[in-house]
């Protein structure tokens, strides 16, 4: 069983910062895409930031730049650091874990909420 669980989210102004961490129990962790995404209020859910079992990257065009997305295999942990927020980013963001490219499920983390002031 695949467990995902997100930490540090919060409010912060404009132009500040936040680090955002995925830590996932069970196994296919290391095998495994893991992505963040997020959701705004009336908005589909949409993809932030994806991270390959190799450490390949991909990035929403609206975050390029000012976000990093990256992964510790050794701690089962994904992590977003966020910088230059805005005011759009505002969302509640999900963690992924894909490993569909084995014939496997992915699985969905519960969310955290990030709110940037103006």
């Amino acid at each position: 069983q695949v467990r995902l669980v997100e930490s540090g989210g919060g409010l912060v102004q404009a132009g500040g910062s936040l680090r955002l961490s995925c830590a996932a129990s069970g196994s296919f962790f290391s095998i495994s895409a893991m992505g963040w995404y997020r959701q705004a209020p009336g908005k589909q859910r949409e993809l932030v930031a994806r991270i390959t079992s190799g450490s390949s990257t991909n990035y929403a065009d609206s975050v390029k730049g000012r976000f990093t997305i990256s992964r510790d295999n050794a701690k089962n942990t994904v992590y977003l650091q966020m910088n230059s927020l805005k005011p759009e980013d505002t969302a509640v963001y999900y963690c992924n874990l894909d490993p569909r490219g084995y014939g496997l499920r992915d699985y969905w983390g519960q969310g955290t909420q990030v709110t940037v002031s103006s």
